[in-house]
């Protein structure tokens, strides 16, 4: 918040209110499964817990995440995009990209770049939210699979990411992903690697987050 760039968003989410943006972010956790899923609210600091592990663990993962099936409020989930079928005609296999990812990995002995799980198509820049009032591509684009030292690595990038709202759940269903895909693969479950232009905390937290970096 100290060095972000502030602005009125005049297309995407909350139109008309303040961000306060990074000009770029990476962030690197590198032994996630060690410690709780989801960031700690000191006591005393009168803020709500953002979400449970409950929740990250029974719905976020398994209900979206590792789900193509879509609500009558939603044009695409990233689960429709991880679990999209994928046809490979010189093998005659069709399999969702995610397992394609783990195929590669497996068959390869983790010595690819290729495994690579897009989220973001070409015409998601024209994409409209299911109300027709405004457009919403998907934040996330891709999800890049690496296998090195004998564990899983996983780097997701975002083309913008509310810090707030969906950096803490996001990133814990993504260390679900990874450890399922690891014993998929049959390999350790690595770092964890967040990568966004666009990190950012809206306005209309902006208090709240003061709070709990201690800025207030």
């Amino acid at each position: 918040m100290d060095h972000g760039y502030r602005y009125e968003v005049e297309r995407g989410s909350y139109e008309g209110t303040d961000r306060i943006e990074l000009d770029f972010a990476t962030v690197f956790v590198k032994d996630p499964g060690s410690g709780p899923l989801l960031p700690i609210i000191p006591d005393g600091l009168g803020i709500p817990p953002l979400a449970d592990e409950d929740y990250v663990k029974c719905e976020y993962f398994p209900g979206y995440l590792m789900s193509d099936k879509l609500q009558s409020n939603e044009e695409y989930t990233y689960g429709q995009r991880i679990m999209w079928p994928v046809t490979d005609d010189l093998l005659g296999l069709t399999l969702p990209q995610v397992e394609w990812a783990i195929k590669m990995l497996k068959d390869s002995g983790g010595n690819t770049n290729q495994a690579t799980i897009e989220i973001g198509r070409p015409e998601d820049i024209t994409i409209h939210d299911n109300a027709g009032t405004g457009y919403d591509p998907p934040c996330m684009r891709l999800i890049d699979c690496r296998v090195r030292y004998g564990k899983l690595h996983l780097v997701v990038y975002f083309r913008s990411w509310d810090a707030w709202g969906g950096f803490p759940v996001n990133m814990a269903g993504f260390e679900l992903l990874k450890q399922w895909m690891a014993d998929e693969i049959g390999v350790g479950s690595g770092s964890l690697i967040g990568v966004s232009k666009g990190l950012h905390i809206y306005g209309h937290v902006e208090e709240i987050a003061k709070i709990r970096t201690h800025r207030k």
